[in-house]
């Protein structure tokens, strides 16, 4: 079924996503420097978009980057170019790049940030593996340790991220689990992981590399509320093969249910029955932890 086409906003104001353009001298293009943030919207609204813009806002520290008129201006972007997509159900990304600058990685010699945000459709998995589950392949490729990339900085850098995806995917799999030096779970490609053990709803920590994910944020406040024992933990993959449920969790993706790891079975109900009274409570919540377009200006 045909749609609206894909909205950007860019230097002031919101085109059609074709006609949007970054010169290439851009040294976010160059050598992935910038940080962005995936926001989702649900039911005409922006999910917890001002913890997405305080993360926002940690990254631009930790890079020294400084657009003008800061999270706040972007915060009015980010409504803008929703309301110009007009969907109900859709994905925003906006980034933060350095800016043009000359060749060589020196950031120096960039000039003024550039801020850009796309609006369109996400489609992370089909229909049918978000109902049945989707199959997860254990991937050679390591996370990075914080002192290396911090997992914290949601940067431009996503090649570890996608050599993953590309291993798993050529293996069959519809997603890829990533360990980190050590030999511990970090997360899925692009999306953060849960396992339930032993009736408790475990998730890896920042220190094994895994993201300060806000959709993961909000399942362990929702589990809380539910009664359920949650909190992070270092994990495994013999932890994933013996839990009872797995699922993932990010912005683009949803909650996912997972059925298989390495083509060895999980569980014995997919989806779980955790996983179910999660994604009942998380949609449930999802009024009071949506922005509603036209509640911003822009």
């Amino acid at each position: 079924m045909s749609g609206p086409t894909a909205k950007v906003w860019i230097d002031g104001a919101v085109i059609e996503a074709t006609e949007a353009r970054v010169p290439v001298t851009d040294h976010g293009l160059l050598y992935g420097d910038g940080v962005f943030e995936g926001i989702r919207i649900y039911r005409g609204g922006l999910f917890r978009l001002d913890r997405h813009l305080a993360r926002l806002e940690v990254g631009l520290k930790a890079l020294a980057l400084e657009p003008a008129g800061g999270v706040a201006a972007m915060r009015d972007i980010v409504l803008a170019t929703a309301r110009a997509y007009g969907e109900r159900e859709a994905y925003t990304r906006l980034v933060v790049t350095r800016g043009e600058g000359a060749l060589g990685v020196d950031p120096t010699t960039c000039g003024e940030p550039r801020v850009f945000c796309l609006v369109d459709r996400v489609a992370i998995y089909p229909e049918s593996r978000l109902r049945d589950g989707i199959d997860l392949a254990t991937s050679s490729f390591r996370r990075p340790s914080p002192d290396v990339l911090d997992p914290r900085v949601k940067s431009l850098n996503y090649l570890n991220n996608a050599l993953a995806k590309l291993e798993a995917r050529r293996a069959g799999a519809d997603e890829a689990l990533l360990l980190n030096a050590a030999g511990q779970v970090a997360e899925a490609s692009v999306a953060n992981l849960f396992a339930v053990c032993d009736g408790a709803l475990l998730t890896p920590s920042v220190s094994d590399g895994a993201l300060e994910g806000i959709t993961r944020g909000t399942l362990l406040e929702l589990a809380e509320g539910l009664g359920i024992s949650a909190g992070p933990r270092t994990l495994g993959r013999f932890d994933l093969l013996a839990a009872s449920e797995v699922f993932l969790s990010g912005s683009g993706a949803g909650l996912v249910p997972v059925r298989s790891l390495d083509g060895r079975a999980i569980g014995r109900e997919v989806p779980g029955p955790i996983f179910e009274r999660l994604r009942d409570a998380f949609h449930a919540a999802l009024p009071d932890l949506v922005i509603p377009f036209a509640e911003g200006s822009g």
